[in-house]
C-alpha cells in the first residue's frame, strides 16, 4: 500500500506557480520550488512529475485563476469593449503583485535552453490559440458592423497582443500601473471607429497564490 499523501495538492501547486510567475520556467531551480512547496524533492516528483510536468500544471491552473477576465471579454458587447476589458485587466493583474509582476506565460516564453523548448512550444500553443478567439471575436464584429469594413481583424488580434506582451515585459521591467494605463489609453486611442467608446472596467480579483 503506498503512503498517504501528506500535502495539499493544491497549495502546492499555488506555491509553484508563484515560483514560476516570478523566476520564469528555468530561473525556477528544484531549491525555489521545494522550498515554496514545504515539501522534499521525491514527493514532488511522486504527485506531479518532472519540472515540466509540474510547469504545464501550473499553467492550466494560471490560465483558469488569473485569465478568466478573456472569455468574459469576448462575451462583451464591441469589439472596443473587448479591447478595454482585456488590456486593463491584463494591467491588473501584471502589477497586482510587487514579489512576481508581469504574465507568467511571457516570463516563460522569452527564451530558453533546448530542454525547455516544449515548454516554450506549448506557451506559443497557448497564446496562438488565445489570438485566434480573439481574430473571431473581431471577424465577427466586423460583420455586425461594428467594426469599419477597412478593418483587419488578423491585425487588430496581433496588435491587441503586441499591447499585452509589451505591457507584461515593462511590468516585469518595474513599470509603474499609471504608466502601463496610459500605454492602454495610447493603443485605445488607434483604435477603429465604432461602437461604444468603452471605459476602464472595474477590476478586483482575489489571489491565494
Amino acid at each position: 500500500m503506498g503512503r498517504h499523501r501528506e500535502f495539499d495538492v493544491d497549495k502546492v501547486l499555488d506555491a509553484a506557480l508563484c515560483v514560476f510567475w516570478r523566476k520564469g520556467y528555468e530561473g525556477a531551480s528544484y531549491a525555489d520550488l521545494t522550498a515554496a512547496a514545504g515539501v522534499e524533492r521525491p514527493a514532488l516528483y511522486s504527485a506531479f512529475g518532472n519540472k515540466e510536468a509540474l510547469f504545464r500544471k501550473v499553467l492550466v491552473r494560471y490560465y483558469e485563476r488569473y485569465l478568466d477576465y478573456l472569455p468574459a471579454a469576448l462575451e462583451l458587447p464591441t469589439a472596443r469593449d473587448v479591447a478595454v476589458h482585456i488590456l486593463y485587466s491584463a494591467i491588473d493583474l501584471n502589477t497586482r503583485y510587487p514579489e512576481h509582476p508581469g504574465c507568467l506565460g511571457i516570463n516563460g516564453v522569452l527564451a530558453g535552453s533546448d530542454e525547455a523548448e516544449p515548454v516554450r512550444q506549448a506557451l506559443i500553443e497557448a497564446r496562438a490559440a488565445g489570438e485566434a478567439q480573439l481574430r473571431e471575436r473581431f471577424e465577427r464584429a466586423k460583420a455586425e458592423g461594428d467594426l469599419p469594413e477597412a478593418a483587419r481583424p488578423e491585425a487588430l488580434a496581433a496588435f491587441l497582443l503586441a499591447v499585452l506582451h509589451g505591457m507584461a515585459v515593462q511590468a516585469k521591467a518595474g513599470f509603474s500601473r499609471e504608466t502601463l494605463q496610459g500605454v492602454a489609453e495610447q493603443a485605445l486611442a488607434s483604435w477603429p471607429a465604432g461602437g461604444h467608446t468603452g471605459t476602464a472596467p472595474q477590476v478586483s480579483l482575489s489571489c491565494d497564490a
